[in-house]
């Protein structure tokens, strides 16, 4: 009996350390960050200018520069359950995309892309209020619960079902030489992102620090701010 006691204690022991550490390098709500497509390199990307087709609404491309400061987005909650600053995102967990320096939400919707015809993806809305066309779904690579920081996602659109993706076909002016964004029905290697340079916003049970990288006085204020941070 005390074996079995023993082991049972150990079991738990070792599911909450399992728990933790699966938690400890999660991607957590309100953390800014940028996001690499891992067939590319290239970094998901939004600006000022706008489609002059489909939607019309501003563009989302994919840039190969690794200091522009358009390349940040912030994770938030679902707009149907928001999530806590710091608070762990669980895989297939609904999010949205905040872009910092428009303040329009990552978006998809039933429109061409130009240059596939996939399905267009723009950034919409007005100091992140937007609508459904604004949820994704994270799809993660591995037996994990959470959306590691080391580890690629899929990032689904919900109402579509399609993925975030990079076709690989290159814009001319006014972005010349930024790729086409847009969603895709298929998996493939083309449709994986992995999070890249930020202000990682620490679970509220971990240390207190503060880290930051070379770029983080172009972030948001609001992730300033905030106590628990740490460089990606």
């Amino acid at each position: 009996m005390l074996n079995m006691n023993c082991l049972l204690q150990w079991s738990i022991f070792i599911f909450f350390c399992q728990l933790v550490f699966s938690s400890k390098d999660s991607m957590t709500c309100g953390s800014t960050f940028k996001l690499v497509n891992q067939q590319s390199g290239d970094r998901l990307h939004s600006h000022d200018v706008k489609y002059g087709s489909g939607s019309g609404q501003q563009s989302v491309t994919g840039t190969p520069n690794a200091d522009d400061v358009n390349s940040y987005w912030q994770v938030r909650g679902d707009i149907r359950n928001d999530c806590e600053r710091g608070t762990p995102i669980k895989c297939d967990s609904v999010v949205r995309l905040f872009h910092v320096t428009t303040r329009r939400n990552l978006h998809s919707h039933n429109y061409q892309s130009p240059l596939s015809n996939n399905q267009e993806v723009s950034a919409y809305g007005e100091d992140g209020v937007g609508d459904e066309g604004d949820r994704w779904k994270v799809v993660c690579t591995n037996t994990n619960d959470y959306w590691l920081r080391a580890d690629p996602v899929r990032l689904q659109h919900v109402v579509t079902g399609k993925y975030l993706h990079l076709s690989g076909d290159t814009y001319g002016r006014p972005i010349q030489g930024q790729k086409e964004i847009s969603c895709y029905s298929h998996a493939n290697r083309r449709n994986l992102w992995k999070v890249d340079a930020g202000v990682y916003i620490r679970p509220s049970t971990e240390p207190l620090s503060s880290t930051r990288d070379d770029n983080s006085n172009s972030r948001s204020q609001s992730a300033a701010t905030d106590r628990f941070e740490d460089e990606l």
